[in-house]
């Protein structure tokens, strides 16, 4: 195939939008691309005249929106030659980094809290051969801990307050715009350590009164299909939510001791703060917590409903969007767009405690499989 009419990856296909020059030396694991599904049975299931979208991230390269950013934070560490990445991480970025930093051939070193990391991203960790340090203490600590070490040496911080993280992630909502033709009114995303909502406003932002067709889709050969498509005159809302055990935003000040089962976003001090606060107020969005009972609800309605497995971080998106159009805070004829940020393989062990009872053993005879399964039908 030739390099033309293969898929390269976020840079290549918004070069023309990313801070890299003809000779950056692209660092990709083909990420991006990923789908825009629209969740048309949870849609007939509300009962409300609603158009919602999700957005598929854990169909990236290690399973999560962080591969937007990576690629281009690597991509600069190594033009800047730094000799090895470092991040703090609840586990997506420590993922991302390692499988980055792999590609790059550099090191990658990745501080985890204590007992407070799902499986699934630690294995991706280790695998893909980054230094792993746990240390006892959480999420925050660890960043505090990272920026002082990598202070005046040889490291490049991967985390979201490297300024390139966050131009990588913006592209999700380019695809957005160039898959709808338009920006959705409302966007509803989780809110961790607080990037993702920051770079999303920031590419819905730039997209702001230009034509899709203009991005550079260098993987297009034929005529670009959007060539057609009315310049984006409006931005969407943007509402944030948070786990009611990790929400410095929804509370207004910073804390000590987050805890939810959304392991993704238990950060207590976010480091983007100002940036996402700017997000929701520019964008005449709001911030809102759910509960831990309300953020596997709808982890288990995507995926029995839609067939969509993504992790508890995720789900939350469209838990709180849910409540809100019930609420009447959004109203009824909205497009509405929300990110899946990361696959449910990243935490197993949280999918499979809340499935109890669906594994129905039986003895292996025929007998008994048919009387199952006709019981059950």
């Amino acid at each position: 195939m030739s390099e033309s009419k293969r898929y390269q990856g976020i840079i290549e296909r918004y070069r023309d939008r990313l801070p890299v020059t003809p000779a950056t030396q692209i660092i990709s694991l083909a990420e991006g691309n990923t789908p825009l599904l629209r969740l048309e049975n949870i849609e007939r299931k509300i009962g409300h005249a609603v158009e919602l979208y999700a957005k598929v991230e854990g169909q990236n390269p290690t399973g999560s929106f962080k591969d937007r950013g990576m690629t281009m934070a690597v991509t600069q560490a190594v033009m800047d030659g730094s000799e090895a990445i470092i991040c703090a991480s609840t586990g997506n970025t420590s993922a991302s980094a390692a499988a980055y930093a792999a590609r790059a051939g550099i090191r990658a070193f990745v501080l985890i809290p204590d007992g407070k990391i799902a499986l699934g991203k630690l294995a991706q960790a280790m695998i893909e051969g980054a230094y792993v340090i746990q240390i006892k203490g959480n999420f925050d600590e660890g960043m505090q801990l990272v920026k002082k070490v990598a202070s005046g040496s040889p490291l490049t911080i991967v985390n979201s307050i490297n300024p390139y993280r966050l131009q990588g992630q913006k592209t999700a909502a380019f695809e957005i715009i160039d898959t709808l033709g338009r920006a959705p009114d409302i966007h509803g995303i989780p809110v961790g350590n607080a990037g993702n909502i920051s770079a999303y406003w920031t590419g819905y932002s730039e997209y702001a009164g230009v034509s899709p067709a203009t991005a550079s889709c260098s993987f297009c050969t034929d005529a670009c299909p959007y060539s057609e498509i009315p310049k984006v005159q409006a931005r969407p809302r943007m509402f944030g939510y948070q786990a009611a055990g990790a929400a410095p935003f929804v509370l207004g000040e910073m804390i000590d001791d987050p805890d939810t089962v959304a392991t993704a976003i238990r950060i207590g001090r976010p480091q983007s703060w100002d940036l996402a606060w700017a997000a929701v107020h520019e964008s005449g969005g709001a911030l809102a917590s759910l509960t831990d009972e309300e953020i596997i609800q709808a982890q288990r309605m995507l995926a029995d409903t839609e067939g969509v497995f993504c992790e508890p971080a995720s789900a939350i998106s469209v838990g709180g969007i849910l409540r809100d159009v019930e609420n009447g805070n959004i109203p009824e004829g909205s497009l509405i767009a929300c990110t899946l940020t990361g696959h449910g393989l990243k935490d197993p062990d949280t999918a499979i405690n809340q499935s109890g009872g669906r594994v129905i053993e039986i003895p292996a005879e025929l007998d008994a499989v048919k009387r199952t399964i006709f019981d059950n039908l």
